[in-house]
């Protein structure tokens, strides 16, 4: 079965995070964690459960039952956020079987996902780690690293590593046992950030005894921090579909403006006189008449500058 994580405030992700939790923020009119939710499906995972803290509401309106997307949904909540492995510590009543973990707030772009498990059953694993080699150092030292032998066989890892010994990052998709519970329950808060973190979980893990593996499924990993991550995602995606521009059927263009490699949501509206370059608009944007800008993002009510000299 599926799990994903979905419940942080995203306070960095502002003025968004006050109307969106982070997960469900538009990616190509889909809400990011449906992009997880679609890979789960195609796995053959039809039970999914996730994890809701900050504005659940909304989350359960943009996601339903999950049948649009091949899976059945059940919600849990996070009354508390204490960090990932608190969230997980949740979910112990509601799954009964190995499980997939994924954070909701990362858009992942993977390769042949479905080996972890054929690892974790081969090798009656504890657990599978996905990572990528990440020639970015600080990337690395703001996630985890995972120190494996030459057979892949995970011994150690290490929280937002200061000086990294590897550039094997994790990348926020796990693949566990039932067993890894007892870890999480053993799993102290950390003194640093007051959280319970689920390296620290892994560690236990591995500490009493079970085999985990490392597994370099991940191609591309961009976790959506900031607006201006929002905003590259999708015109990422725009220019990986090769088309100039990702306009809805019902996006309403004003004669003589100009909407050029720009992505435009269902409802959105541009005015007279407007021309935007690399833009995002969301779902019921309008944009004044007479703007022009490069790089913005348009919502109903507000509009976000991520241009360089706009910082």
């Amino acid at each position: 079965m599926g799990v994903i994580l979905a419940a942080g405030k995203g306070t960095r992700m502002r003025p968004f995070s006050e109307h969106w939790p982070k997960p469900i923020l538009p990616v190509l009119d889909k809400p990011l964690m449906a992009y997880q939710l679609e890979m789960m499906a195609t796995m053959g995972i039809r039970r999914v459960v996730i994890v809701i803290g900050h504005l659940g509401h909304e989350v359960v309106r943009a996601l339903g039952d999950g049948s649009r997307y091949g899976v059945s949904i059940r919600y849990v909540e996070q009354e508390e956020m204490l960090g990932i492995a608190h969230a997980v510590s949740r979910l112990e009543a509601h799954v009964d079987c190995p499980f997939f973990l994924f954070l909701g707030d990362i858009f992942f772009v993977t390769e042949n996902l479905p080996a972890m498990l054929d690892r974790f059953q081969r090798g009656k694993l504890g657990g599978v780690l996905a990572c990528k080699r990440e020639p970015n150092l600080e990337a690395i030292k703001r996630n985890f690293v995972v120190l494996t032998d030459a057979a892949g066989v995970v011994h150690r890892v290490i929280e937002k590593p200061r000086y990294p010994r590897t550039d094997l990052k994790g990348c926020g998709i796990y693949l566990f046992d039932l067993s890894f519970f007892d870890a999480v329950r053993r799993t102290p808060r950390t003194a640093m950030r007051n959280e319970y973190e689920i390296t620290d979980s892994i560690q236990i893990f591995l500490d009493d005894g079970y085999k985990v593996e490392a597994a370099e499924v991940v191609k591309a990993d961009m976790n959506v921090s900031y607006p201006a991550d929002l905003l590259d995602l999708n015109l990422l995606l725009l220019e990986q579909s090769g088309k100039p521009e990702w306009l809805a059927p019902d996006v309403k263009v004003a004669r003589g403006s100009k909407v050029l490699r720009s992505v435009a949501m269902a409802g959105a509206e541009v005015a007279e006189g407007c021309e935007l370059v690399e833009c995002l608009l969301f779902p019921g944007a309008r944009v004044p008449a007479g703007r022009v800008r490069r790089r913005s993002i348009f919502t109903a009510d507000a509009e976000i500058r991520c241009a360089p000299d706009d910082a």
